[in-house]
């Protein structure tokens, strides 16, 4: 089954969900806010995705970081951080389990339907 992460405001989230559902695809929803995160969903999330393209830098939660959690990042601190603060994680997140894919474009949307 098809678990969608992300926060019930972010227009993406509600854009993939709607067409997730027309599409015909089953999926349940996981807002971080409500629901909580799992650093150990974090970690697998930034080895299969690449910590750098899970890290939502465009975000007013980024913005609003002090500098010195913004320098010198790497994989470990990263994911120590994304734990920590849900909202810096690019939404959604698709996980089926078997794979995991991070954001809402063409790609993402003919991968969910393979």
């Amino acid at each position: 089954m098809l678990t969608v992460y992300g926060i019930k405001n972010c227009d993406t989230c509600r854009k993939a969900l709607k067409w997730l559902s027309a599409e015909g695809i089953e999926h349940t929803f996981h807002d971080f806010r409500v629901d909580g995160l799992d650093p150990a969903n974090v970690a697998r999330w930034a080895d299969a995705a690449g910590w750098e393209k899970l890290l939502n830098r465009r975000g007013t939660t980024w913005r609003n970081l002090p500098e010195s959690d913004k320098g010198g990042l790497d994989a470990a601190s990263a994911q120590v951080l994304m734990a920590g603060n849900p909202t810096l994680i690019k939404r959604p997140v698709f996980d089926d389990g078997s794979q995991i894919l991070v954001g809402f474009t063409a790609a993402e949307q003919e991968a969910l339907k393979a």
